[in-house]
């Protein structure tokens, strides 16, 4: 209902500037007050005309009030402060069309969209980092598919990457494995219950301090980390085996480990299929042939085909016929770029930005070749899929979309930004329009929580906003025993407070308040904000946390349980009955700001998906839950003597589970029938 009033307040705006001024804007700023008191929408339009007209803001408002006379829902339109229009809804109608619409309404365009997340590299197990970006990404899946979108979910598989090649120095250099070595101790760890992805986890930690350990040795096991990359890389040998062995078993388990937060995927795309069916090669005969990539001759760079920096105001140019074989940096009174971006090294090999651009040019569909693919992991509903060299032949289609977000960490800003240069300078505008680098920071310890860890900490640590993890020293938290430590406390909690319930439900109950409380505490912050986690912080059921608005959303169904009524029944009892004596005065207003909030989760969809910020959402969940509980505290509803009072309160109630439930599903939050 918001977003439509919205709508139609900018409608009847855009038709008096019209009218009064001869002035078309596009963009009709609307603004909420910050208080209820000040009606539901504010208008500064004022003092964007100022300039234009030659008047005072707060005349062209006057004027703009005067003319905009009658709109359909709402009640008047007042001039505050020095050229604020502030708008006044019909509450009594409002609160109709609430009850009445229960779908969505959203202004977001219906675009086939590719999100990728997670992108874990698959030498050892998912840490708490991993969470925060597979949390957002599949949160944001959410969104765009609550808008209407056709969306691929993609979680990008780096298997011949430099921390692959680590695991298999570990086995074969520190260890002494061959394959068979390696198969035996992957069935040995099976046959014990215990993990791979653990035992890589610590694996990892001795080859990098292996490779740091003697001074003498330094550069000689430096070699052998290069020497098993290119192994790797080449494939058809007992290294890349192991490595195909290793990282598919490990990536397994990743996709259990986020399956535990309902995070689903539809493609696993390896790098491994980007080099072996050489999407590069199709990528580099279209960046020479548009000048985007020049060879240098001269300079720090010589010998290595270049682009531009993102920002930058010079590439070199293609040749007159398209020729590149023989091109050369363009002269410059002040030399090579130095700054240039390296695309192809001066011994042939390809930068990870170039693999990026011909991976992209495949996402968007215009690569012109494509994966094979075959079925991986089975979810309850449909298939993952992962790339292959050779695959099935009745597969979905992937790929060709019209836009995409990768979920990457801010580290990751410089090749974002080339990649999206890359493809203006291919003449793909639209597409590099419909690129979005969807980045985060870190996740950070508490140094309590890393002292509940069993970490041990420096007294000068101890006071500390927070303390970085690194998978590299071995000091992190797994992501499968941070959510087992959350469900623990939870299991205790809901033990303690429902003993009456069967040990299965209890156990069902406790997973769900777990992964409430873990996605929320990922999502509460906006992305640009480091996160220091802490267990006490987020399992509280007291402030923005996740089992505040589940225990809030438990209230209402208390309410309709004690009332033998159900939420839909409440609203429909709604119909005939005249709310507008219920919502005046200035008791009304817990009442009123329930209904306001609720009204306006589809304008949080739309900005969410603006903005690609879920903390929005996250924010606007926990407001309506404050905001329910403020009314459920003045307003008896069970015991209300008046029945048509007691339906009003009851809808009330209705709308703000509605609402609750709605958003808490699109943080991909669940809330159990008791806490």
């Amino acid at each position: 209902m918001y977003l439509r009033e919205q709508k139609r307040l900018e409608e009847r705006l855009r038709a008096v500037l019209r009218e009064l001024y001869q002035i078309e804007i596009a963009n009709v700023v609307i603004e909420q007050p910050p208080e209820i008191k000040f009606g539901e929408y504010a208008l500064p339009l004022a003092f964007e005309l100022a300039r234009k007209l030659r008047k005072a803001p707060r005349k062209i408002a006057e004027e703009v009030v005067g003319a905009l006379g009658q709109v359909d829902r709402f009640v008047g339109f007042e001039v505050a402060g020095a050229g604020y229009i502030n708008a006044r809804l019909d509450r009594g109608a409002a609160v109709e069309a609430i009850a009445a619409r229960g779908e969505l309404e959203t202004s977001s365009e219906h675009l086939h969209s590719l999100v990728e997340h997670t992108s874990i590299n698959p030498n050892k197990a998912a840490h708490v980092g991993h969470l925060r970006n597979a949390i957002l990404g599949d949160t944001f899946v959410r969104l765009l598919r609550a808008a209407g979108q056709q969306v691929d979910v993609q979680n990008y598989i780096d298997n011949t990457g430099v921390q692959v090649a680590d695991i298999v120095v570990g086995l074969m250099h520190l260890e002494g494995f061959s394959l068979s070595d390696v198969q035996a101790l992957m069935a040995r760890l099976a046959d014990k219950g215990e993990r791979i992805d653990y035992y890589c986890w610590d694996l990892y930690a001795r080859v990098s301090q292996w490779y740091e350990a003697d001074e003498a040795e330094k550069q000689a096991r430096k070699k052998v980390r290069l020497d098993m990359l290119h192994e790797i890389e080449r494939g058809g040998n007992e290294a890349a085996a192991i490595g195909e062995l290793i990282s598919t078993a490990v990536l397994r388990r990743h996709l259990e480990t986020m399956l535990r937060l309902g995070i689903e995927y539809d493609l696993l795309p390896r790098e491994s299929e980007i080099l072996h069916l050489k999407f590069w090669d199709l990528a580099f005969e279209q960046l020479k042939a548009k000048g985007v990539l020049y060879f240098e001759t001269e300079g720090k760079n010589k010998g290595c085909w270049v682009m531009k920096r993102a920002g930058a105001s010079h590439t070199g140019d293609a040749l007159p016929d398209g020729d590149t074989d023989d091109l050369e940096a363009p002269e410059s009174t002040d030399g090579p770029d130095e700054d240039a971006k390296v695309i192809v090294r001066s011994n042939g090999t390809v930068t990870y930005v170039g693999k990026d651009i011909a991976y992209h040019l495949w996402k968007f569909g215009l690569l012109g070749r494509d994966f094979a693919y075959r079925r991986f992991f089975r979810y309850s509903d449909h298939e993952c899929w992962i790339s292959a060299e050779s695959g099935e032949s009745d597969h979905p289609h992937f790929g060709g979309a019209q836009a995409i977000y990768n979920v990457i960490d801010s580290r990751q800003a410089d090749p974002q930004a080339n990649v999206i240069e890359a493809l203006r300078g291919l003449g793909y505008t639209d597409q590099a329009a419909h690129y979005t680098h969807f980045s985060y920071e870190m996740v950070a310890l508490t140094p309590r929580c890393a002292m509940e860890l069993g970490y041990d900490v420096p007294e000068e640590d101890q006071l500390r906003s927070y303390i970085e993890v690194s998978g590299r020293k071995g000091f992190g938290v797994k992501a499968d025993d941070l959510i087992d430590k959350l469900i623990a406390a939870t299991q205790k909690e809901v033990d303690e407070r429902h003993p009456e319930l069967e040990a299965a439900e209890r156990t069902v109950i406790a997973k769900k308040i777990a992964v409430g409380a873990l996605r929320y505490f990922m999502l509460k912050y906006t992305r640009n904000s480091v996160i220091a986690f802490d267990f006490k912080d987020a399992l509280s059921f007291e402030g923005e946390t996740g089992p505040y608005i589940q225990y809030a959303v438990v209230r209402t169904r208390s309410i309709f349980r004690k009332g033998e009524t159900t939420a839909e029944q409440s609203l429909a009892n709604m119909v005939g009955i005249d709310a507008a004596p219920y919502l005046s005065g200035e008791d009304a207003d817990a009442i009123w700001q329930v209904w306001l909030r609720a009204a306006k989760t589809s304008l949080l969809l739309d900005q969410c998906i603006a903005t690609a910020e879920p903390a929005y959402l996250a924010r606007h969940a926990f407001q309506l839950a404050q905001d329910f509980s403020n009314f459920y505290r003045k307003h008896h509803i069970l015991t209300e003597p008046d029945p048509a009072r007691k339906k009003f309160l009851l809808a009330t109630a209705a709308v703000a589970q509605r609402e609750l439930i709605r958003s808490l599903g699109w943080l991909g939050i669940s809330a159990p029938e008791v806490m």
